[in-house]
């Protein structure tokens, strides 16, 4: 019966996911033509994640380790687990922020559109798109728009997951563009929604989310992004374990 249940809230929260993003898309496409309406895209994204989050029952608690300026540009880091990472971050980043993903996203019925625009897709078993896309969110982050990006690649086919081992990318990059990096740690949302859900559905909750205090990087050479990426992936791993 549980398992049923599951699948059931499962459909109802694709339901408002699909249906939201319907009525959305006019707006989204408008504001995906040029990167001056970005903005604006954004506080789309975050309006569409508060409604599907509302009507399916789903809910986010988040804690800051320490209050983030909302004027200044991070890249965020944080384990992935489940497709509603993604609304989290619509839901918690503020201003102009974008995503780097998989490039199977581009073919996403719902993420595909900003995978093709705003946000930056990757083939991460190719290292002449690994560079571009690393370029292309270098050019980004000195434009002012933040990154958010899970340095595990990948969710883990592990149930429950395990946190991966972490790219080199995103510490590289916040080294290189002397960008503050904000480790997050989402500790519980595989319970509420593992992955895409087909295989154990979902069920409403709350997701807590822990949002470590940003790293300055400015201090920092390239050549310890080794020892950035170790803290980092403690750090996260320290409130996954609890």
């Amino acid at each position: 019966m549980i398992k049923f249940l599951r699948q059931v809230h499962r459909v109802w929260f694709l339901f408002w996911i699909l249906l939201f993003f319907a009525l959305f898309y006019p707006l989204y496409y408008l504001t995906s033509r040029h990167e001056r309406y970005y903005l604006l895209l954004n506080a789309c994204r975050s309006a569409n994640s508060y409604l599907c989050s509302f009507f399916s029952g789903v809910f986010f608690s988040f804690s800051f380790e320490e209050k983030l300026n909302p004027q200044q540009t991070y890249i965020y880091c944080a384990n992935h687990s489940s497709n509603l990472d993604i609304m989290i971050f619509c839901i918690m980043a503020h201003g102009r922020y974008h995503f780097m993903g998989k490039d199977e996203l581009l073919k996403n019925p719902v993420l595909g559109l900003f995978f093709k625009t705003i946000d930056i897709a990757v083939n991460r078993d190719s290292r002449i798109s690994a560079f571009r896309a690393f370029k292309k969110a270098g050019e980004n982050l000195e434009k002012g728009m933040s990154l958010i990006i899970f340095p595990e690649g990948k969710i883990d086919d592990h149930y429950p997951p395990r946190l991966g081992e972490f790219k080199n990318g995103p510490f590289r990059l916040a080294i290189d563009k002397n960008i503050p990096l904000v480790p997050v740690s989402i500790t519980n949302v595989w319970k509420i929604n593992w992955d895409d859900g087909a295989k154990y559905g979902s069920k409403p909750g709350i997701c807590d989310i822990y949002v470590h205090k940003p790293i300055n990087t400015s201090i920092l050479a390239i050549d310890d992004s080794d020892v950035l990426k170790e803290k980092v992936f403690k750090l996260i791993e320290s409130k996954l374990a609890k």
